[in-house]
């Protein structure tokens, strides 16, 4: 395969789970999207937040090619935190949209780049780094992350999939969850 097809598979499997994560927070209230769902206080915009703010670093800072919004601090531990979750200031539009904005300059930096052309990512030791490591580093990010969005999700209303429809035509009922949960719940309890 060669640089320009590399580089673009990378961007879409990106461009994918980018919209994967965004499509957790559709037909959700705002508590719902804002709700801390485990003991560190992981919530859907906050996933959204987190990754709007480290693609704006990655894709920004690390190749000179700065965000022209501010970002927390990265290497402050209360700014650094900061980007996990919204405060009742920041509507959901102000982060999702703040996301999109972020794909735009990400994008217009994968487009100008060649995948050797190299940054300094102050964070990993000022190392130097060539673009595919960072876009195979971003990419494995947000797929983690829209993991955690999955599961945050499913918690909240059972939903599934990587699209809002999807989630909707999923096409089994409560019923069958259940039945299925204690299907497993069976099996590993008789191991346990």
């Amino acid at each position: 395969m060669d640089a320009d097809a590399a580089k673009a598979n990378l961007h879409t499997y990106l461009m994918h789970e980018r919209e994967a994560v965004l499509a957790k927070l559709e037909g959700l209230s705002e508590y719902d999207v804002r709700r801390p769902m485990t003991v560190t206080g992981t919530n859907l915009l906050g996933l959204v937040k987190h990754l709007a703010t480290w693609e704006a670093r990655y894709l920004g800072e690390v190749f000179d090619r700065p965000f022209p919004e501010p970002l927390p601090r990265w290497d402050v531990e209360t700014d650094r935190l900061a980007d996990m979750w919204a405060s009742e200031h920041e509507s959901r539009s102000d982060v999702t949209d703040r996301y999109r904005r972020v794909w735009a300059h990400s994008d217009a930096t994968i487009a100008a780049l060649d995948l050797d052309s190299t940054g300094r990512v102050a964070w990993w030791g000022d190392a130097e780094v060539p673009l595919f490591n960072v876009l195979v580093h971003l990419l494995a990010e947000t797929s983690r992350h829209a993991g955690h969005a999955d599961v945050l999700r499913e918690e909240l209303d059972g939903a599934v999939g990587t699209d809002a429809e999807a989630m909707a035509a999923d096409g089994h009922d409560a019923a069958f969850w259940a039945q299925r949960r204690a299907e497993i719940e069976a099996a590993a309890r008789a191991v346990g």
